[in-house]
Order: C-alpha cells, then sequence, then structure tokens
C-alpha cells in the first residue's frame, strides 16, 4: 500500500517506501485539478498512480531506465516512458509542467553496502547508487527540468544526507528559488521543494 492505494511491485523493481508519501503528497497539493506532472524514476508508479486517484482530471507521465519498472508502472496504469529520466518524455510538455517529481538514486556509491542486507535482493543498485556524494542524478534533474516545468512550477525532490545542501547552489543556478527543505518528524531530512522562478 501507498497513499493508502494497491501498488503492484514487480521483483527487481524499486519498493515504495512509507517515507515517500509525504513527498507524493506534497505533489499532489501542488498539482492543479487539471494540470501536469512529470515522475522521473518512477519505479513501480507509485507516485503516479498517487498523482492519478488524486487528480483524475489532471495528465501524469512518468519515466524509467528499467525495462522491468516500465512494465510495472504499466500495469500500475500509468502512462510511463522508457528512458533516461526526461530524454523519452513527450516534447508536448516542455514549458508546460505543474510538478516534477522524483524519487531518484541518492545513496553515495560508497555507501551502499550499508543498505539492509535484503534491500539488494529484491531491487538492484540502479534504484540507490547517486554516485561519489549522492547527488549525480539530482543535479542531473535540476539542470533539465527547466525544459519542461512551467514559470512558477514546482519541483519536488526525495533525497537525504548532505545532499540538500549540496544542491542549494545547483537549484540557484538553475533558475530555482523559494527552496525548501523537507524535513520527518524526527528532524532528518527528507527532500527538497523548489519553485521555477518567473
Amino acid at each position: 500500500m501507498f497513499c493508502g492505494l494497491r501498488v503492484r511491485v514487480d521483483h527487481g523493481v524499486y519498493v515504495p517506501r512509507w517515507q515517500s508519501e509525504p513527498l507524493a503528497r506534497r505533489a499532489v497539493a501542488r498539482l492543479p485539478l487539471r494540470g501536469t506532472a512529470i515522475d522521473l524514476c518512477t519505479g513501480s508508479g507509485a507516485i503516479a498512480k498517487t498523482l492519478l486517484f488524486e487528480r483524475p482530471n489532471a495528465r501524469v507521465v512518468a519515466s524509467d531506465l528499467d525495462e522491468r519498472a516500465v512494465r510495472c508502472a504499466t500495469a500500475n496504469g500509468v502512462e510511463v516512458y522508457r528512458g533516461d529520466l526526461l530524454a523519452p518524455l513527450p516534447h508536448d510538455l516542455e514549458g508546460r509542467v505543474d510538478v516534477t517529481v522524483a524519487v531518484a538514486p541518492y545513496v553515495p556509491t560508497a555507501d551502499l553496502s550499508l543498505l539492509p542486507r535484503d534491500t539488494l535482493t529484491f531491487e538492484t543498485t540502479l534504484s540507490y547508487d547517486g554516485g561519489a556524494d549522492g547527488a549525480d542524478v539530482l543535479r542531473r534533474i535540476v539542470s533539465e527540468c527547466p525544459q519542461y516545468l512551467r514559470r512558477g512550477g514546482t519541483l519536488l525532490l526525495e533525497l537525504g544526507g548532505e545532499e540538500a545542501d549540496i544542491l542549494d547552489g545547483v537549484l540557484a543556478e538553475y533558475g530555482f528559488d523559494d527552496v525548501t527543505t523537507l524535513v520527518d518528524e524526527d528532524g532528518d531530512v527528507r527532500g527538497v521543494e523548489a519553485t521555477l522562478a518567473g
């Protein structure tokens, strides 16, 4: 279950965590009733499915590199494209997207061995490996998103550790402001929300 919805998760596909539910709810809150949203690194399509359920008249598209994830998200009713981040998405969305959300890989490569033992039994490192400092994929999302987001549109990224600090300057460089660091009830950093300046 994710945000109260039953989500199919096939073997090898990233399992949506309850810790991502607040990010999904923030995405719903930012998505107009007839708006447009992108879910990057969609995995099973859990966030996209949540957006579709809560905003049935919106257009929600997703992407993922992994063929298994694309099949799984499709089975969950998501319009999903196979490819690298924004590259496979329809060009008619450029400049029109209200919300882009991503639970991208953000574990530093050296820390992959610290993940719970059963994690990589079911899933692959593709879902977790964020490069040397954990922010490789996150930086790319920030740099590519302005092509699709409308001015005033929202970017929501799940992250952890030091990535919020790492991304601070990157977000400003690519035209984002109103940056908010999202923390959980224990005070741990869970994500960032930013607005593409008008």
